[in-house]
């Protein structure tokens, strides 16, 4: 089975124009929309993402829909669209469902535990920055939340930093590059599911294509935090044998754990299809879980000791709702915590959502239209991504929200990079390359206002060194102008 929007469906898929359409009429729904997402985030907070935001996406639709009215597009012509565009997202939302249950099993089995065990070691105070950019990419890698790492092996390496006499806002910085880094390459991230169904490619092709900006851009800040790291005086040491013992205590730590995460890597390099692949993971995962943590899966419903029903009971609840595992150590508690299918859902929610309004900016035309002009602004190829990069950015700024500034342009830009014959791929590695990174960076966004209270560092204090947020639209933007990884369509659509 293929991913969402497969290049069949591409080829078939019907776009409206509406020549009675104006650009400023076809504007209006997208202002109306950013306009009441940015006072939305203001009232909610990060809190917005709970459902609100959601529902501005519906009224968002509302506002195109009275602007079809008025251009006389039929109700039913609108309904239509939007059921196609919810249609186009069974993959996404499959997958997605599918990664809550792997990230559950992969907990319990101590899978997560035993990369962050591991990760934890390599720390090292000569290098400090560095190890904390490994540390949190691996951590992040693993766990697929970028607000997870910071929130608890963040808070712990600020702390570390600050006693070594590292200044905050460098430590802050490094942090956040390594968990970005990890959040964009993570199957597990809702950001990285969210960009490819937006663009209409698949999961592990768009993981696979992130690579050719997200490594050289991660190398750079690798370096660069190294060679800070070299020149600086510290003082102290980097203790974090409590982290150790709170996880040997809770979990059985080995080698053998790593079976599961190679046995999937193995399957996505040989092309086994996104869903089979994560399917095969957690099934895995869970089996592992009843061999080598026992304790934690009869844990989880109460029992005593580990029976059939237990064993049975604490893999389901792992793979379906949130789990949390107890340990000693206040810092883990919130790191071995798992949402499972449950979990996934409000992303879901909000690309059912997106799905209502991008239907019915489809449906009456609206789409068309600001993508001819759009393109008609964008004469090269470089001038497609730059528009691309330009839009997330001021969705950040504006919408402050990093979901937003995925959904919106996504949906805006798919139409457009598919009639100058370029794959999904380079519009959903500009999404993330220019939308999911860049919010930590601007401080009344959700990101931006999370990590700084997280961490404890003003934004503006920890910017300059979140090296790897602020390079990768850079570097997306030198790809496009030099014409390097510019992947083409495969396939041509079919002329009607």
């Amino acid at each position: 089975m293929k991913g969402p929007k497969s290049g069949k469906h591409r080829e078939n898929q019907h776009v409206v124009e509406n020549r009675e359409l104006s650009i400023g009429e076809a504007l209006i729904p997208v202002i109306a929309l950013i306009g009441m997402l940015a006072y939305n985030v203001y009232v909610f907070g990060d809190d917005a993402l709970s459902g609100s935001n959601q529902f501005i996406l519906l009224l968002g639709g509302a506002v195109a829909a009275i602007v079809g009215i008025r251009n006389k597009v039929p109700y039913k012509q609108m309904l239509a669209e939007v059921a196609e565009n919810v249609r186009s997202t069974t993959g996404a939302i499959l997958i997605l469902l599918m990664v809550g249950a792997l990230a559950g099993t992969w907990l319990i089995s101590g899978v997560i535990p035993a990369m962050i065990y591991y990760g934890l070691q390599v720390l090292n105070p000569t290098i400090f920055l560095g190890a904390c950019v490994i540390i949190c990419a691996i951590i992040s890698i693993a766990t697929g939340s970028s607000w997870t790492t910071a929130a608890t092996v963040g808070i712990a390496l600020v702390g570390i930093g600050n006693a070594l006499g590292i200044s905050l806002g460098m430590t802050a910085g490094a942090v956040l590059s390594g968990a970005y880094f990890g959040d964009k390459l993570s199957p597990l991230s809702d950001t990285t599911n969210l960009a490819p169904a937006m663009a209409g490619g698949e999961l592990f092709d768009h993981i696979q294509y992130m690579l050719y900006t997200t490594v050289p851009t991660i190398t750079v800040a690798l370096i660069v935090f190294i060679v800070i790291g070299l020149n600086l005086d510290t003082s102290g040491t980097a203790d974090v044998s409590s982290l150790l013992n709170s996880i040997d205590a809770t979990f059985t730590i080995n080698g053998w754990l790593f079976i599961v995460p190679v046995v999937v890597i193995l399957l996505i390099v040989k092309k086994t299809p996104p869903l089979a692949a994560l399917l095969i993971g957690t099934l895995l995962g869970a089996v592992f879980a009843v061999i080598f943590q026992p304790q934690v899966v009869a844990g989880i419903t109460g029992a005593e000791t580990l029976s059939f029903q237990s064993g049975y009971k604490g893999v389901l609840k792992a793979i379906t709702v949130e789990t949390d595992i107890p340990t000693d150590n206040p810092v883990l508690n919130d790191l071995f915590s798992a949402k499972g299918m449950a979990g996934m859902l409000g992303t879901i929610w909000l690309i059912v959502c997106a799905m209502v309004f991008g239907g019915i900016m489809e449906g009456i035309g609206a789409l068309a239209r600001i993508t001819k002009s759009l393109l008609a602004m964008a004469k090269t190829t470089f001038g497609l991504f730059a528009s691309t990069v330009g839009s997330c950015l001021a969705l950040n700024v504006t919408a402050s929200d990093q979901y937003l500034a995925i959904v919106v342009p996504g949906k805006m830009f798919s139409k457009a990079y598919e009639d100058r014959g370029l794959a999904p791929e380079n519009l959903s590695r500009t999404l993330e390359d220019s939308g999911t990174v860049t919010s930590v960076l601007i401080p009344w966004n959700t990101c931006g206002a999370y990590h700084s209270g997280v961490l404890g560092v003003p934004t503006m204090e920890y910017a300059a060194f979140a090296i790897f947020n602020w390079l990768s639209p850079i570097t997306t933007l030198v790809f496009a102008a030099f014409h390097i990884k510019i992947k083409q369509l495969t396939s041509k659509r079919t002329t009607s």
